[in-house]
């Protein structure tokens, strides 16, 4: 007979319920964290203020013989406030957001082992794979709330300035308001979900190194050269798996008929992604030694 089966039944059923009130614990303080961090904050701030400033030229200048002119779904804000939405997320997508969530999921260990708070942490009853988990939720909430930050703000001004109604899609076709808001929530929930792959790459180099600075900077960097080879045909065979390559597929949900296959291949890379940086940041933070 093992010890486990002399020890007292509640005892027994006590030590899971200790680590799942543990984790309880560290998950609210990990949110708590990310979302009340004075940088994190700025940072979603700028972010929240990039519909505005967008919303606010736009509104000026469309006396001034310029409506309609512009990138991709900026020209079509002026005539639907909805597309403030799509535009902000379009402007936001290549840089900012990739900038402000490398950021939060590069810090997300690093920052914990630079003061050395890591090994305290590692004193609670939740393994390291557990606390891993944590961390990748905090990044992952922050994410969406950057994302949605955008989007709430984009539909408040888009409103405001320009009024909502039925939506033009990019096909010239009209589609109730109720369906223009689901399609632009879609590209809403699109853009989150594009953003999972960066944050597993974020969290594995703040697996590798105690700076902060080093595994954030890492983390732009892959998406940066991500997208210069994405612009480079000499490598076009390996552009379907770029991190980056799918991120504007989100102007599927603007046309008549979105692609289901294109959608799900852009996500599929996204998922790869997450699980190929995932399973090396666990393998990296199960075996590292922090506690000196």
């Amino acid at each position: 007979m093992s010890l486990a089966d002399t020890a007292p039944a509640d005892a027994r059923v006590a030590d899971p319920v200790r680590h799942r009130g543990a984790t309880g614990r560290l998950v609210r303080s990990e949110l708590a964290l990310v979302l009340g961090r004075r940088r994190n904050l700025v940072l979603l701030v700028g972010l929240a203020l990039v519909p505005v400033l967008l919303g606010l030229v736009l509104f000026l200048a469309q006396d001034a013989g310029l409506a309609g002119q512009g990138p991709p779904f900026v020209a079509r804000v002026t005539g639907n406030g909805l597309f403030l939405v799509v535009a902000s997320l379009f402007l936001c997508t290549p840089f900012l957001l990739p900038l402000t969530i490398g950021i939060a999921s590069g810090d997300a260990i690093a920052g914990e082992a630079s003061p050395g708070t890591l090994r305290y942490l590692l004193v609670v009853p939740v393994g390291r794979g557990r606390l891993l988990a944590v961390k990748a939720l905090g990044a992952l909430v922050f994410a969406a709330v950057a994302v949605l930050g955008i989007a709430v703000v984009g539909l408040a001004v888009g409103a405001a300035l320009f009024g909502v109604g039925d939506l033009t899609l990019l096909s010239g076709t009209t589609v109730p308001l109720a369906d223009g808001v689901l399609r632009v929530a879609g590209v809403v929930a699109y853009v989150g979900l594009s953003m999972t792959g960066l944050v597993a790459v974020g969290l594995f180099f703040s697996t590798l190194t105690e700076v902060p600075v080093g595994a954030m900077a890492a983390t732009v960097v892959v998406a940066v050269v991500s997208s210069v080879l994405d612009q480079l045909p000499q490598v076009a065979v390996i552009h379907p798996v770029l991190l980056t390559h799918h991120w504007f597929d989100f102007a599927e949900m603007l046309r008549v008929v979105p692609s289901a296959d294109v959608l799900a291949q852009g996500l599929a890379v996204q998922a790869g992604w997450v699980v190929v940086f995932g399973a090396l940041a666990w393998a990296r933070f199960t075996t590292a030694d922090v506690s000196s």
